[in-house]
């Protein structure tokens, strides 16, 4: 692996953890998960790097970001994400999201549609659906809440073995990360005071990029259901589905090999449209 360029930007008022691949390429923002921070995407990075510019952001009250004491709505995020897009200087990034990044992906694309050139959606919260706050609300935040607790009971050797024996497809190059990621999360970001409400339909129609919905097994674990990825792309008509069996809700960590073609795939497709 070559050297990652590592630094903070402040952005509305907070700083701000990033680490990049660099070179003269064509940007590609990740942005992770929930309880993930930015180089839980190490692995996808690795093989990106060699024809992207790859930025792995830490959202605010992840990894070595700040984390205020609320402002964690996708409105939140997708804001924090654009001023990194543009204090970086980096023009019209793809964004690949998983989980609350594929949400944020989702938001800033309908909120600042000049700054990306493509979205890539893995495993999203379905809010675009009328039975989201039953299914992501109160409920699922209390139970996220102690999942949290007690991984943060563990030490990095612990989280490491546990997650290693009840993920048995993982790579060893995930593990490490992703205890990092547990150790650094901060208790702020269970907070949804403070966020701001969304009108997640007239969000999604107001994107106009191309956009990719990659999907698993909800049998497994995946959120997207079927009828989720139908609805969203009656709101997005541009929007391609690409579903990957043998996997759950971390599909880049369960069926890498397969998830990686299907990035690279849609990623060549873009940018040589873009070149044209």
């Amino acid at each position: 692996m070559a050297v990652w360029q590592s630094g903070d930007i402040k952005v509305n008022d907070l700083r701000l953890h990033y680490t990049r691949t660099g070179g003269d390429k064509p940007p590609v923002v990740l942005a992770h998960g929930f309880s993930d921070d930015g180089l839980c995407w190490t692995p996808v990075a690795e093989v990106l790097e060699a024809d992207y510019d790859v930025i792995m952001v830490d959202a605010r009250g992840r990894g070595r970001s700040d984390g205020p004491e609320q402002g964690y709505g996708s409105a939140e995020h997708a804001g924090d994400l654009a001023g990194v897009i543009t204090g970086l200087g980096l023009h019209r990034p793809a964004v690949l999201g998983h989980s609350m990044g594929a949400a944020t992906a989702l938001m800033l694309a309908g909120t600042y549609p000049d700054l990306v050139r493509a979205i890539l959606l893995e495993d999203p919260p379905a809010w675009w659906m009328a039975d989201s706050p039953a299914r992501f609300g109160a409920e699922r935040q209390a139970q996220m809440r102690g999942w949290i607790t007690e991984l943060k009971r563990k030490t990095r050797e612990e989280l490491i073995a546990a997650q290693r024996a009840a993920s048995p497809s993982w790579s060893e190059a995930e593990l490490g990360p992703w205890a990092d990621s547990k150790l650094r999360f901060s208790f702020n970001a269970l907070n949804r005071e403070g966020a701001a409400t969304v009108d997640w339909p007239a969000t999604v129609r107001r994107i106009t990029c191309p956009a990719l919905l990659i999907t698993a097994d909800p049998e497994r674990g995946a959120i997207v259901t079927p009828e989720d990825a139908t609805a969203l792309q009656a709101l997005m008509p541009q929007l391609r589905v690409v579903h990957i069996p043998g996997a759950g809700h971390s599909i880049h960590r369960e069926q890498f090999a397969r998830y990686i073609d299907v990035v690279r795939a849609f990623l060549e497709e873009v940018t040589a449209n873009a070149e044209r």
